[in-house]
């Protein structure tokens, strides 16, 4: 009688269970944030104002979400955490004798699961690595591999549960990092094509996990053709959309990295709805999947709806339990960006440098051939709209000179490599005018060929970012708007007096972006191949420029920005009235300023 009791008992609790799941149904809100390049605070430390995102925002939020009973909570991020503020930067690489301040606030958060982003990786082996072991969380990037045996770097992906729910989060990072940072950045790994290796991936964790939802999270954005590759392009930067499309079995792939906000949904190859959805950058926003699954007991499967949002933080108050507990951190940093450096006798602006000559272009020059010895020096504005006010000049104004951790390299380029490397900028760069009244700036055109405008800021939309629009010193030239492009820079000589020959080889100060590639001046351009450019480097910083541009005007004291005057562009009059009109369009409040 035991035995048939026991068997009762057993078939009865079965029964109980299946009737249970029968009527389940489980709401689950997906939170990512994405690219928030060190946005902890509602605090721009840099230019000392308060400003609109920050992850103390999304935390009033998250805790509003994870208060409610009817609903589980998971948080995901997208990547691209370790660089951008001076809040990063210090905890990067000036306070390293303790936990990483951005993995206690991420534990603090507690993350579920995230996607290891490139410039994560830009910050180099020892802050990553230091970073990646203070997590409480799986930190994810299935297609970056040990070099020599193929095995994971990092965590492929993860299992959460939640409810009885079963859901497997795949991470990737883009795999263009070669092309953008130098190798000892990233020694010792590969970084892996990302549709191959989501066809891979998804194949093992169906077989050994059969989730029952399954959630990519990629740091890379959405557009595959964007820099000029095509969709079959190996190792795609931007490969989310081509995943979603060819890999069958994604419920939902957040993405990152292109900084763009997705909100879409596509078929896969499989005649499966998956969704596309991804923020901005900079703690400005959260993508919110909201997904409600009910239990069907004769299918034995759970029927999904799953829509997507993308929601502002500016609408959240700062968690004050966050800015309280974090507010160690925001005094150290607040203190160590207000430490004086120098003087300059002169506002720069970086504005100035979208329509030619400035002397915002031509501090860095100087900066990079005093420290490299180089005949000629490439830098672009890496900045749209920065601004350094005379006066004394403080540890926080470089971020503002300076955006990125980039190495300097001095590398080995002849004279028409050179020129050629012009020629590309300049394409990028400005329109080929027919008259006075055309436009200066390579401006995005509509069907119509009618400007195209951002929604976020309401202005014309360049055809190439301006982080591309490089301009040379060392050198005389000039730039011809008048002349097809290819055929627009005459160089008269070197800034020395010296004649310049286009089969001589000079020796050229440039980033470790730009000299690995990044922005096709030196492919594209220059037309050297891919695998010869390590050859070309000479010598390469330990350190990132930044830090040599501080002990730079630490050193000298006193700087006076001033203007080159190495190049121009001609005709004159045609620039004179361009720069006016495209000035008007891309600052609006400060018409009349260029």
């Amino acid at each position: 009688m035991k035995i048939f009791k026991t068997l009762y008992l057993i078939l009865l609790f079965h029964l109980v269970f299946a009737l249970q799941i029968d009527a389940q149904t489980v709401k689950l809100k997906i939170i990512e944030t994405t690219d928030e390049h060190g946005a902890a605070f509602p605090y721009d430390f840099t230019n000392q104002r308060p400003i609109n995102g920050s992850l103390a925002q999304a935390t009033t939020y998250l805790k509003e979400e994870r208060a409610k009973k009817d609903q589980q909570v998971i948080l995901l991020s997208g990547g691209d955490l370790l660089q951008g503020t001076p809040l990063v930067y210090y905890y990067n690489f000036e306070k390293t004798d303790s936990p990483h301040v951005w993995a206690e606030i991420m534990n603090f958060m507690k993350y579920d699961a995230g996607a290891v982003g490139n410039h994560d990786i830009e910050t180099g082996h020892p802050v990553y690595d230091r970073f990646s072991s203070d997590l409480k969380f799986p930190w994810l990037a299935a297609n970056a591999v040990y070099k020599k045996n193929g095995e994971q770097y990092f965590k492929p992906y993860t299992i959460i549960i939640r409810d009885g729910v079963k859901i497997a989060v795949l991470g990737m990072i883009t795999p263009a990092i070669p092309n953008w940072l130098p190798p000892k950045i990233w020694d010792g790994m590969e970084f892996l094509d990302m549709i191959e290796t989501a066809d891979k991936w998804i194949k093992i964790i169906k077989e050994k996990e059969k989730p029952d939802l399954m959630i990519g999270l990629f740091h890379s954005g959405v557009e595959a053709t964007y820099g000029g590759q095509k969709a079959d392009s190996p190792k795609n930067e931007n490969a989310s959309l081509l995943i979603a499309e060819s890999v069958p079995g994604f419920d939902i792939i957040f993405v990152g990295h292109d900084h763009h906000g997705w909100n879409y949904s596509v078929k896969s190859s499989g005649g499966k709805d998956v969704l596309i959805l991804g923020g901005t950058s900079s703690g400005r926003d959260m993508a919110v999947a909201n997904c409600v699954l009910t239990y069907n007991s004769e299918e034995k499967i759970w029927v999904k709806e799953i829509t997507g949002e993308i929601l502002e933080s500016k609408i959240f108050a700062p968690d004050q339990e966050f800015m309280s507990k974090f507010s160690y951190a925001f005094d150290e940093v607040n203190k160590y960006v207000k430490r004086p450096i120098g003087n300059f006798t002169e506002s720069i602006s970086s504005s100035e440098s979208l329509f030619g000559p400035s002397s915002f272009t031509d501090l860095i020059h100087s900066v990079q051939m005093d420290l490299t010895g180089a005949d000629v020096s490439f830098t672009a504005p890496l900045s749209y709209n920065s601004k350094i006010e005379k006066g004394e000049i403080t540890v926080g104004d470089m971020f503002n000179l300076y955006r990125y951790e980039n190495l300097l390299y001095t590398m080995s380029l002849s004279g028409e490599e050179i020129k050629n490397y012009l020629e590309y900028s300049y394409k990028l760069w400005f329109n080929e005018m027919k008259s006075a009244d055309d436009h200066l700036l390579n401006f995005q055109l509509d069907e119509n060929g009618n400007l195209t405008f951002s929604g976020r800021n309401n202005i014309p939309v360049l055809k190439a970012p301006f982080y591309n629009f490089d301009c040379a010193a060392g050198i005389n030239y000039s730039v011809d708007l008048s002349k097809p492009a290819g055929e627009r820079i005459n160089i008269t000589a070197l800034s020395n007096g010296s004649q310049f020959d286009l089969r001589k080889n000079y020796n050229v100060a440039v980033n470790s972006y730009r000299g690995n590639g990044g922005g096709g001046h030196l492919v594209e351009g220059a037309k050297i191949p891919k695998d010869d450019l390590a050859k070309r480097i000479i010598t390469s910083t330990d350190k990132d420029l930044r830090y040599y541009m501080m002990k730079w005007i630490e050193q000298n004291k006193t700087i006076e920005p001033k203007l080159l005057n190495n190049w121009r562009i001609i005709p004159a009059g045609w620039w004179n009235k361009a720069k006016e009109k495209d000035g008007k369009l891309m600052f609006p409040n400060r018409a009349g300023a260029m």
